[in-house]
């Protein structure tokens, strides 16, 4: 059970590196085996997203890291075009990017998302075609398929987008 999410530390750093490595096996053995390829995220990226304020991780009650993600408030650019489909709204959002368990608690990406959805109401995210578990998920939660993103190093990625009518921004 996640007790706890909180602003990522660089003292936290070894321990995200060890849950980003534990995701990576559980992708390849779940048929996503080109996803978050050679080594990424890389230690020096996740360096830059908590010097930004973006990195975030999940404890148990014992206060064990077991879970982390990236929460980033504002446009992302690689959202600005959409293909295949259209966001729901053009309202202020916020980004939810790598998501990661350890394996050691169930309900690691549920948590992350209720977490971001009291920070901000409009989610947007977006997943590789072969990451079925994360796809899964999001249909859960009641994401709603948008359409298709290309990421900076021109590869598609599935859109999603949740717009909560309970929260308020």
């Amino acid at each position: 059970m996640i007790a706890d999410i909180r602003r990522t530390t660089e003292a936290d750093l070894p321990e995200v590196m060890a849950i980003y490595a534990v995701a990576r096996d559980f992708m390849r053995l779940n048929g996503n085996a080109t996803q978050w390829v050679n080594g990424y995220p890389t230690e020096s990226f996740i360096r830059e997203e908590i010097a930004a304020g973006h990195s975030f991780i999940c404890e148990n009650q014992s206060g064990e890291p077991v879970g982390t993600f990236c929460f980033i408030p504002g446009d992302d650019p690689t959202y600005s075009k959409i293909y295949e489909g259209e966001w729901l709204n053009s309202d202020p959002y916020a980004s939810v990017h790598r998501i990661a368990s350890s394996g050691k608690e169930k309900g690691v990406a549920r948590a992350c998302f209720e977490w971001c959805f009291r920070q901000c109401s409009n989610i947007r995210v977006d997943t590789h075609r072969d990451n079925v578990v994360m796809q899964r998920i999001l249909e859960e939660m009641e994401f709603t398929f948008c359409g298709i993103i290309y990421v900076s190093n021109g590869t598609e990625r599935l859109a999603y987008q949740k717009k909560a009518v309970s929260n308020k921004r």
